[in-house]
């Protein structure tokens, strides 16, 4: 069961779904548009719909007031009350740990650089195809980010296609290779709980860390990670 607020809805508990599907969270001040997208994410398997706001302050109040644990946040940019953009800025400085995809008709360079600036991980279209949404959703909750062809020369160096193991490590990379080369021998579930992040993010993490340090297991890492200077030897 779920309950209902004029505007701002709770889903399900965890308990209430399968195992390790990814929390979501959309923010869209069209009613229609929120709900049909919500029903496509909740029909995903790997996603869990559990918030959903009609602007930036009604979901940062159900943020700060339920404690929700949010994996990524579909973000729409042009809302009243408190837009995307400000909403996009919160997140990223107050719960560092949810990723942001963010969703506008707007196909300008601008609104793709603040959006980027602000602390998305990605910037999607609103007449997007279902594959293609689909594609960068999966994109920002398992690898961290998502490019298209609306990301220029001139985006932030870590939206960029380089090759692997070229690409510059984020905080939260950084900090997951620091807690999986710690000498405790962390397990995954012990690093989502450290990082406040999703078990499945964490998973994330790991696979875009392999990739940019150009590695396939835990110890190859480890033994990059001391190579390069990461952590201690």
């Amino acid at each position: 069961m779920w309950k209902e607020s004029p505007t701002v809805v709770f889903f399900g508990t965890a308990m209430d779904a399968p195992p390790l599907r990814i929390p979501v969270a959309l923010v869209d001040d069209h009613t229609l548009l929120r709900n049909m997208l919500g029903t496509m994410i909740g029909n995903m398997p790997e996603y869990e719909m559990v918030l959903d706001a009609a602007n930036g302050a009604e979901f940062v109040k159900a943020m700060e007031t339920s404690g929700t644990h949010i994996a990524v946040a579909v973000v729409d940019l042009h809302m009243p009350v408190m837009d995307g953009y400000e909403t996009i800025a919160w997140l990223h400085k107050h719960r560092p740990g949810t990723r942001v995809l963010a969703l506008t008709f707007e196909r300008t360079q601008q609104a793709m650089d603040r959006a980027l600036q602000a602390g998305a991980c990605g910037f999607v279209l609103k007449d997007a195809s279902y594959p293609e949404f689909k594609h960068a959703l999966d994109q920002v909750a398992t690898r961290g980010y998502y490019t298209n062809g609306l990301v220029l020369e001139d985006a932030p160096q870590e939206f960029r296609e380089l090759p692997p193991g070229r690409m510059p490590l984020t905080d939260r990379e950084l900090e997951f290779i620091r807690l999986a080369c710690d000498p405790r021998e962390l397990t995954h579930e012990t690093i989502a709980e450290l990082m406040d992040v999703h078990r499945r993010t964490v998973d994330g993490y790991r696979n875009s860390a392999f990739a940019k340090l150009g590695v396939k297991t835990r110890a190859g890492m480890v033994l990059m990670a001391v190579q390069i200077g990461l952590v201690p030897g």
